[in-house]
């Protein structure tokens, strides 16, 4: 026996608590009417979850608490606790409730102001829990295991679709049902969840594809940086082994004339010391020191002239070149789509609106959209660079000039220098050999002035050439990064190499102009920002992944679901019919009597499924002829009732009398227990409307039925309760609550009869 008691407090009319022990395989509860033992197998409903207060007679929550009597005061809750004995049974030692307790009391309680609570050994839980709980023993708050007065008579009442609900709920199919109707809600989340990720998929598409031509930018202009990086350093290390060789070599070349022009000082120096000692000394020889001190000045003048230009020239070049790259930077700017665009624009508009009065005010602001655009830094820098250029020039020719009058001085000194010269050669005595001295002294320092005059222009040109290089260092390195500076300087600089070198320089402008084309992205930012958004997006994808394989997996688990409740239902039928059968022939002493399923064709109008008697309702009510074809069409599934009565021509439910419709009744449910058979039934009065004979045979069919689950029978009939092993007797005095009475089962007969 699995049920042990039951104890009500507050519940109904039971105001005090009251306990009934279930310790026989059949106990019968029985009482005058209105006592209250029908409200016993309401207890059986209202502890196991019954939602509808109507199946419990009443209409409201606190129809369920006592309401008080002539000497009782109201009560403000009820409970009912309901236990069972969960120690392992059989050979397989398995529990009733799949629960790790020997022992497990169910318990709801209400209060007056519809709070409802539910208890599993005194653990709070849902009513959820409670539900799960039992429908693994085929339990539930109704069913075929409560079968009450009206119950009886219900099953044959009940259209096809609630009497194959009430067959699914005695098959104990209700726990795949509510698995499949989880498995639809969560498949139901799952899709939305898939319409939110690709929403969000859908959102960020655009932008990552903005950011991705962003990237795409980014990455052209890390390979221009990577390409500019190694022509870069290829050309930095170049240029050094260039000026480092062109000083040493200067070094070397300027080393000779300068001890040349040193011996020539120091020779001259005693020229001029054997004149200025000579007591022959003359006009002749103070002039010819005039003479070469006059030279002397010139040549220095006209030095420094030449250094100046060189230096001009060397800045000139300098400036060219940044010129020429500010002019590509703006002239890569001017090639713009965007400055196209607006200049085509301005022209087509010019040559529209001709003369009109608009023109002026609108030709001003387009023309000044196009100047806004095109007054870029490059113009700016390159307008000023020209500057510089044309104050440049300008010094260049001031310095020509000067060359020019020093050359011009240089060559009249010079005349008279030779003038004197030959004078003096005509001369025999030992003044006039070191005048001789002086005049060869004179002309090759002049000759060694000359060289180390270019030398030095040379030294100025490489000095420009080496700040350029400084400069073009610094650029790179703002550019590139400071890695940049380790190049190689070791190794010979071939005198060819100056042209490659060019090149190089030349097309490193190139790929500065298109990395300012480029424009100011910034690497990092776009890298990191369409990194982030492709995760997100990456992410959202698996996420779609991961739904749609729980929507699959959902589907095939909804599919299963349906496959196995046809397959327990199919099957359920077969077995519920050879019960029937077998009982029906008892109850008639013959016949025959079975389920059939059949498919209801339902029609769908307005979003509402309609019956096709209701469909045909509508249809004449709305003057809808019955050829038009519905918008949609669906089958149910139910249960229909064949009966043959033994000796009698009577096949429809329709036309059975009272008493065989509560014989058909009984067979039925009692077929429909034997195939999942509950741990216990109630029959609350299921026996009221048999006679005498066909009490017995229901007297039998308890019997039998007790061998396969614990009965609690409400009756009023003494046949049923001869086959009691306990009564409880249900009273009701003045006070106006019920109370129990126990009497053993010999006892019982005798008040019985």
């Amino acid at each position: 026996m699995y049920l042990k008691s039951l104890e009500l407090s507050g519940f109904k009319s039971f105001a005090k608590k009251s306990t009934l022990e279930f310790n026989d395989r059949v106990t019968a509860i029985v009482g005058p009417n209105g006592s209250g033992k029908s409200n016993v197998a309401e207890a059986f409903r209202f502890v196991l979850g019954e939602q509808s207060i109507k199946s419990m007679r009443g209409t409201r929550t606190e129809d369920l608490i006592f309401n008080g009597g002539e000497s009782s005061p109201r009560a403000n809750r009820a409970s009912v606790k309901l236990v069972f004995d969960n120690a392992p049974h059989g050979g397989t030692g398995g529990r009733l409730l799949n629960i790790d307790f020997d022992e497990v009391a169910i318990e709801r309680v209400i209060h007056r102001d519809s709070l409802s609570e539910y208890f599993i050994n005194g653990s709070h839980v849902r009513l959820r829990d409670i539900v799960e709980l039992l429908s693994g023993a085929h339990i539930g708050a109704s069913g075929h295991h409560i079968i009450s007065q009206g119950e009886a008579d219900r099953i044959l009442n009940a259209n096809v679709r609630e009497r194959r609900e009430m067959v699914e709920d005695a098959l104990g199919l209700k726990i795949y049902q509510y698995k499949r109707e989880e498995s639809e809600r969560k498949l139901g989340r799952t899709r939305e969840n898939m319409d939110k990720v690709e929403s969000l998929r859908k959102e960020i598409a655009p932008h990552i594809k903005f950011l991705k031509k962003q990237v795409e930018r980014v990455e052209k202009t890390i390979a221009l940086r990577e390409e500019l990086r190694n022509i870069y350093k290829e050309y930095l290390a170049r240029e050094s082994r260039y000026l480092d060789q062109a000083e040493k070599t200067l070094a070397l070349e300027g080393a000779a004339p300068k001890r040349d022009l040193e011996r020539l000082d120091r020779e001259l120096a005693q020229a001029k010391k054997v004149l200025e000692a000579s007591h022959h000394r003359d006009a002749r020889s103070a002039e010819l020191i005039s003479l070469e001190a006059k030279l002397k000045s010139a040549r220095e003048a006209r030095d420094e002239a030449s250094r100046s230009v060189g230096r001009i020239e060397g800045e000139v070049g300098s400036l060219e070149k940044m010129l020429g790259r500010e002019k590509a930077s703006a002239a890569a700017l001017a090639a713009t789509v965007e400055y196209s665009k607006v200049k085509t624009l301005v022209d087509k508009v010019d040559e529209l609106l001709g003369d009109m009065t608009a023109v002026p005010k609108i030709r001003e602001l387009l023309r000044g959209f196009l100047a806004s655009i095109k007054d870029s830094k490059s113009e700016n820098r390159a307008s000023e660079i020209e500057k510089e250029l044309v104050l440049l020039q300008s010094r260049k020719k001031e310095a020509d000039h000067e060359i020019k009058t020093r050359e011009s001085e240089l060559s009249t000194l010079s005349d008279k220098y030779t003038a004197l010269q030959k004078e003096i050669e005509k001369e025999k005595d030992s003044s006039r050999d070191a005048e001789k001295a002086m005049f060869r002294i004179m002309a090759e320092e002049n000759e060694v002035r000359g060289r180390l005059s270019v030398i030095r222009l040379r030294e100025d040109k490489l000095k420009l050439e080496r700040e350029d290089f400084k400069r073009e260092l610094g650029e790179g390195a703002g550019l590139i990064g400071r890695e940049i500076t380790s190049y190689e300087t070791a190794g010979e600089y071939p005198a060819e190499e100056r042209r490659a070198q060019e090149e190089r320089r030349r097309e490193i402008e190139k790929i500065k102009v298109r990395l300012e084309d480029q424009g100011g992205v910034s690497p990092d930012d776009v890298m990191k920002e369409f990194k982030e958004t492709s995760e997100r997006d990456e992410f959202l994808a698996r996420e779609l992944v991961d739904l749609e394989r729980s929507a699959e997996s959902l589907t095939n688990l909804i599919k299963e679901l349906e496959e196995k409740l046809d397959t327990l239902f199919s099957e359920g039928i077969a077995k519920i019919n050879k019960q029937f059968k077998e009982f029906f022939a008892l109850m008639f002493g013959g016949g025959e009597a079975s389920l059939t399923v059949t498919r209801e064709k339902k029609r769908k109008r307005g979003g509402a499924a309609l019956s096709d008697e209701e469909m045909a309702q509508i249809g004449l009510a709305e003057g809808i002829e019955a050829s038009e074809e519905p918008e949609e069409e669906e089958t149910e599934l139910g249960v229909g009732i064949h009966v043959n009565l033994p000796r009698k021509k009577i096949k429809a439910l329709e036309m059975l009398s009272g008493g065989e419709r509560a014989l058909t009744s009984i067979a039925l449910l009692f077929a429909i227990s034997q195939v999942n058979p509950p741990p216990f039934i109630i029959l609350d009065e299921t026996d009221a409307a048999l006679d005498e004979a066909n009490s017995k045979k229901y007297g039998d069919m308890v019997e039998n039925l007790s061998k396969h689950s614990q009965l609690i029978v409400i009756t009023h009939n003494r046949e049923t309760m001869s086959r009691a092993g306990v009564l409880y007797g249900v009273t009701m005095g003045r006070e106006g609550f019920s109370k129990l009475l126990s009497i053993a089962f010999n006892e019982a007969v005798a008040v019985a009869k």
